[in-house]
């Protein structure tokens, strides 16, 4: 079995379409498509967009005979599988709506998984539901209690006798699909995307962000589950007839070097992650392993989902130059999934651009004072941002203070986004749209960032700043200096503010730590202190816990609000029954039980 070609043998159309049907529909002229990957970096199955087509339109039918009706939610487990291709454009060509649940089992456990895909089959209202046949059994569970007009394995769906149903494929103005919001699992919310949004995006993105090629080709290991693998890695090389070879989320994590050999085989031009992605990568990655890839096709290195760290970006390039990456490939962007995705990009190789600032000043005045190279950064403390780059074609940005009023260049606030493909809403949830959208199109990102000319870089997230004595302190910086210590692993901190018993603020981190050594952690945790207190002037609590402990959102993203929630549980307890025992050692014991 062969992979799909790079090749289309189409006219190149840029997501010029009104819908994804449509988008879909033109794809499956040509010879372009899905691959999948094991393991051992082997085709396994490939799924060419005519195929995908003829698989949609019957199983569309089916969707349709059940009495869904139109608008009706559909929520699919998106495990990195065919079936979930086939069941996302199914629904729209059954003028339905899918839902993308993640397809993890937490550390929590089952208890967790479960509780979690509850919440979201409920807030969606879901009247369908479909999971591979290794996560069934967590939906049948979840979904007690509800509702659901059928649910079941991808087999049991195709058994399903197929009518000759007239289908009628969603509009422009229709919902395309709802994504839940990464940043909370207790509280998510499910963003409502229009065909018309999701298209406008698409468009900006391949056009103007990757500047697409009709020869390119793309791997990605991001979940389907994420905004950036949904509809950066599945939705727009569709919608521009390219190719794409997947390895699972889970292999990925097992083992990073899959990803490089892959592009390396393949002589992919496009692959996308979050910083952590690059990071752990090169961690993996032996030297003398560099030599077996080769790289140099590789042109859009994108990099967004996360604030965005030069660090492991740097060792990625330098570690993989022998194998032919350029750091130029490097592309910084930003977006969120209530802007569909992409809002920012930074011009196609310029690579990274970073910004330094004066640390003082940015903390007790909001303004990102430049530090040129010139200046001795002994005398003056600098922090670094990474540019994101200028809003794509027909989207503006405005950075304002808490009265609402825009600030001037390097003033930092709250970033405010405006575009063809912001939301439509959160499902089901009208006052917490109208909290961060306006009525004239102006959406509140919740992120704190300045622009330099019209570039925007991004600082942090507003709800996570930390705020001690008027000063702000960016908890990213805090937690770099943890990871500069050998013990510590790049993405193993979480740092946050707590109000303590005199209802002063007060600056706390958490580390995961690899040493069960009693004195070799006291050593760890008072050298950290004593960095931070030498660099910010600050008492800051350190608690050092066990590898896996740190609170991460279904897209992998570290949650500061997770961390913080469970350290005030932990105070909690211990002022109604007494002191407990040290953190790491207590955390041991639970999992023993």
């Amino acid at each position: 079995m062969d992979a799909t070609p790079a090749a289309s043998g189409l006219p190149l159309r840029i997501a010029d379409f009104s819908t994804l049907a449509e988008a879909l529909d033109y794809a499956a002229l040509g010879k372009t498509g899905y691959n999948y990957y094991t393991r051992g970096v082997k085709l396994y199955a490939k799924l060419p967009y005519a195929e995908l087509r003829r698989d949609a339109q019957a199983l569309a039918r089916r969707l349709i005979d059940l009495g869904a009706s139109r608008g009706s939610r559909v929520a699919i487990v998106a495990d990195t599988d065919p079936d979930f291709m086939r069941f996302f454009y199914a629904c729209q060509y059954a003028g339905l709506i899918p839902v993308p649940l993640p397809a993890s089992v937490h550390l929590g456990g089952r208890k967790a998984y479960v509780s979690q895909l509850r919440r979201l089959l409920s807030i969606c209202q879901a009247d369908i539901g479909m999971a591979p046949k290794g996560f069934l059994p967590y939906l049948k569970e979840a979904a007690q209690d509800l509702k659901m007009r059928f649910l079941g394995s991808p087999q049991e769906f195709y058994d399903l006798p197929e009518s000759s149903t007239h289908l009628q494929p969603s509009e422009p103005n229709e919902i395309a699909y709802l994504q839940y919001t990464s940043g909370s699992t207790r509280f998510p919310r499910g963003v409502m995307i229009t065909q018309k949004a999701v298209l406008n995006n698409l468009f900006a993105i391949v056009k103007h962000g990757i500047h697409v090629r009709s020869e390119d080709r793309a791997v990605s290991w991001l979940p389907y589950y994420h905004d950036m693998g949904l509809v950066g890695l599945v939705l727009a090389p569709m919608a521009a007839q390219v190719s794409v070879d997947y390895l699972s989320t889970r292999d990925f994590a097992m083992r990073p070097r899959l990803w490089l050999t892959l592009m390396s085989q393949n002589k992919a031009t496009v692959s996308v992650s979050p910083p952590f992605g690059y990071e752990l990568a090169a961690r993996r990655v032996r030297e003398k392993e560099v030599q077996n890839f080769d790289l140099s096709s590789w042109r859009v290195a994108g990099v967004g989902a996360e604030p965005i760290r030069t660090e492991p970006l740097d060792k990625f390039a330098d570690l993989l130059a022998p194998s032919g990456f350029d750091r130029h490939s490097f592309i910084p962007c930003y977006g969120m999934a209530e802007c569909s995705l992409a809002v920012t990009f930074s011009s196609l190789g310029q690579g990274i651009d970073v910004d330094h600032v004066d640390t003082d000043t940015l903390a007790t005045e909001q303004r990102a004072i430049p530090l040129h190279p010139s200046q001795d950064r002994k005398t003056v403390r600098s922090t670094s941002f990474t540019n994101c780059g200028a809003p794509l074609p027909g989207y503006e940005v405005e950075i304002r203070n808490e009265q609402g009023e825009v600030l001037p260049e390097r003033h930092c606030g709250t970033l405010y986004v405006r575009g063809p493909s912001v939301m439509s809403g959160y499902f089901g949830d009208l006052i917490a749209t109208r909290e961060v959208l306006s009525p004239d199109g102006w959406l509140n990102t919740g992120d704190l960032a300045y622009q330099v000319g019209k570039s925007i870089v991004i600082t942090g997230r507003e709800k996570d700043l930390i705020i001690l004595n008027g000063r702000n302190i960016w908890p990213q910086d805090l937690e770099y200096l943890a990871e500069q210590q050998d013990e510590v692993r790049t993405g193993d901190t979480s740092s946050f503010s707590i109000t303590d018993a005199n209802g002063e603020e007060r600056a706390v981190m958490m580390v995961e730590c690899r040493e069960s050594d009693e004195n070799k952690r006291a050593d760890l945790r008072e050298r950290i202190h004593c960095q931070i207190r030498e660099e910010f002037g600050i008492d800051c609590l350190i608690e050092l816990v066990p590898r896996n402990t740190l609170h991460r959102t279904t897209s992998g993203k570290l949650s500061r609000s997770g961390a913080q929630k469970g350290y005030l549980e932990r105070i909690a307890a211990e002022r109604s029954s007494g002191p407990t025992e040290d953190l790491y050692d207590a955390t041991l014991r639970r999992r023993a039980v």
